[in-house]
């Protein structure tokens, strides 16, 4: 009998309110420097599909991953061609860390709420994401944070999807059976093929071919919320 659900963040819970490339391009703004929104976004595409993995440790990674996020930042604005000394780059990376935390950077689905809410009297709900610990004052500031019971992040963890340990790790947590939980996510190998590694059942959220309201129909026939 289905215990627990796991939900992804990013795509699944939570989105950007505009592209990266276009918070780079802000955060840029308020540093003095003049950069392109486009070409920012264009460059985050490259470097996102081409950064290294970050190692599965099996423990808490250093600083919270944000050694990863910096040589990120420094390989777009490398891309983009943009002519930044080494101070105002490290400024800018610092600005804009602390930038995809504030309020009104990210926004939830248009369902998830009404999702948690309908849910939550029912499972025990917990998030399992890539994310670092930003994500925290992420869903404080979007006022959901209080529906989950375990928020797993990869850098605490030490275990990034589709590395299925992350999905072993929370379950020693949660103290659940594998197939009492099912996890709901967007990414076909993060989410779907990891967690099913694991031994989880999975919601493969496809939008717009669906939503998380598509979960609670899914739900529905074995007596649990309609």
């Amino acid at each position: 009998m289905l215990q627990a659900i796991f939900f992804d963040a990013a795509g699944t819970l939570i989105r950007l309110t505009k592209s990266v490339g276009w918070h780079y391009a802000l955060v840029g703004q308020r540093q003095g420097l003049s950069l392109d929104a486009t070409q920012l976004d264009a460059a985050f595409r490259k470097v996102w599909q081409t950064m290294p993995a970050r190692p599965a440790t099996g423990q808490p990674r250093p600083d919270d991953d944000k050694g990863w996020w910096q040589e990120l930042v420094r390989r777009v604005l490398a891309q983009t061609g943009a002519q930044i000394s080494a101070l105002e780059r490290d400024s800018f990376f610092e600005a804009a860390y602390g930038h995809f935390a504030e309020a009104g950077v990210w926004d939830l689905f248009p369902e998830v709420r009404e999702v948690l809410e309908t849910l939550a009297p029912h499972y025990q709900l917990s998030v399992v994401s890539n994310f670092d610990g930003r994500l925290r004052s992420i869903l404080r500031h979007l006022t959901v944070a209080k529906y989950f019971r375990h928020i797993f992040l990869s850098s605490e963890l030490g275990a990034d999807k589709p590395d299925p340990q992350i999905f072993r790790r929370a379950l020693e947590v949660v103290g659940f059976l594998p197939n009492e939980i099912l996890h709901a996510g967007d990414d076909p190998e993060r989410d779907w093929a990891a967690a099913s590694a694991a031994g989880l059942p999975v919601f493969r959220l496809d939008r717009p071919r669906n939503s998380l309201r598509d979960l609670l129909r899914d739900l529905a026939p074995h007596g649990e919320p309609s």
